[in-house]
């Protein structure tokens, strides 16, 4: 039925806003189809243009996804639970878990590419590099059940991890955390910043996403026992894939 929230907010939200209530009380559940443009637009008295604008926010808050031909259907995909504090301890790295596995207990495909190259001038600053000093660059694109849901940079100082693992594809077991703890800089220390923009069109082409849904940008820089840094991490997340996650004690 049409919503009778408050008549100064456009019809298109109005619309939007019954779809969401409909879609989290389960009257559509994850894979069903909700109604066409033309249905939404003869029950709520509205043009098609109007519907299409309520189906709209619905994608863009990664509700649905809408195929031509076929409509909008809710989405199935289970948001990734991101533990931000556990992820990182020690104990999981260096017994050869992955970072990941804290996260997610299903697949994740990760596309990584391997450069090197001299450090950006906001890389430098983060890691304390002079001028002209090159960097190794591993960039990732992780993947769940075919969705793309995060990309990936870690920039680390090439005269610490040449010769290592840490320059190829696969950096073995516990990833680049052990190998950093092979050669003396294991990660002792985190920062982490975050903040959310809108995607710019080269991250919403690789992660897939609507130019108007926000992504998180994570800021992570790792430290050694003696407070180098020893990796920064730009991490850019689809907002509509994860759930941040925090527990601390008091």
């Amino acid at each position: 039925m049409p919503s009778e929230t408050g008549p100064k907010r456009p019809k298109y939200q109005r619309i939007a806003d019954d779809l969401k209530a409909a879609i989290e009380s389960g009257v559509y559940a994850p894979g069903d189809r909700l109604p066409g443009e033309s249905a939404l637009a003869e029950q709520y008295g509205v043009a098609a243009l109007t519907a299409r604008q309520a189906l709209k926010i619905l994608r863009t808050e990664g509700l649905v996804e809408t195929k031509k031909g076929a409509g909008a259907r809710v989405l199935s995909f289970l948001p990734i639970r991101r533990h931000g504090i556990q992820r990182l301890a020690r104990a999981r790295w260096a017994n050869g878990e992955s970072i990941w596995s804290t996260d997610e207990d299903r697949e994740v495909a990760i596309e990584t590419r391997v450069d090197t190259f001299e450090s950006p001038a906001h890389v430098s600053r983060a890691l304390a590099l002079e001028s002209g000093e090159q960097v190794c660059a591993r960039s990732r694109r992780y993947k769940v059940e075919g969705r793309a849901v995060m990309l990936a940079v870690s920039y680390l100082p090439l005269e610490l991890v040449d010769g290592t693992a840490i320059l190829h594809v696969d950096t073995g077991e516990g990833g680049m955390y052990a190998r950093l703890a092979e050669i003396g800089h294991a990660p002792a220390h985190f920062r982490e910043e975050i903040r959310c923009r809108l995607p710019t069109a080269e991250e919403a082409e690789r992660l897939q996403m609507p130019l108007e849904r926000p992504v998180i940008k994570l800021c992570r820089t790792a430290f050694d026992s003696d407070e180098r840094a020893v990796e920064l991490n730009e991490m850019t997340l689809d907002s509509a894939a994860y759930v941040l996650d925090y527990a601390f004690d008091a």
